[in-house]
């Protein structure tokens, strides 16, 4: 730790350095770094985390969401079966329109 004091900033010369990022293991000045998940990260090395983490969960997205659509569209076509199924289930007397020929509203 003692060489920390003879350090540099490495975007910034003429700054004294108060971090070595992990990543790069590069020094920056306390302008350079942010911190990260618990550990101070310079600007280019916390971009490329960002990117590799993107790219690591982009094909779990895009099954997920493919799952989704898949599920979604076989949820409605059994929906659709099991109501089609249903009105075949009823009885022919239900369908021959005599509700609709009699007045039934006019029955006291």
């Amino acid at each position: 730790m003692s060489e920390l004091i003879y350090q540099r900033c490495f975007n910034h010369q003429g700054r004294e350095a108060v971090a070595r990022c992990p990543e790069c293991r590069r020094y920056f000045c306390r302008e350079c770094v942010t911190e990260h998940e618990d550990r101070l990260l310079c600007a280019s090395c916390l971009a490329n985390s960002a990117t590799k983490h993107a790219k690591r969960y982009a094909l779990f997205r895009y099954l997920l969401l493919t799952g989704g659509w898949i599920a979604g569209f076989l949820m409605i076509w059994l929906f659709f079966y099991y109501f089609g199924q249903t009105l075949l289930l009823l009885p022919d007397a239900f369908h021959d329109s005599t509700l609709w020929q009699s007045s039934w509203w006019r029955q006291p």
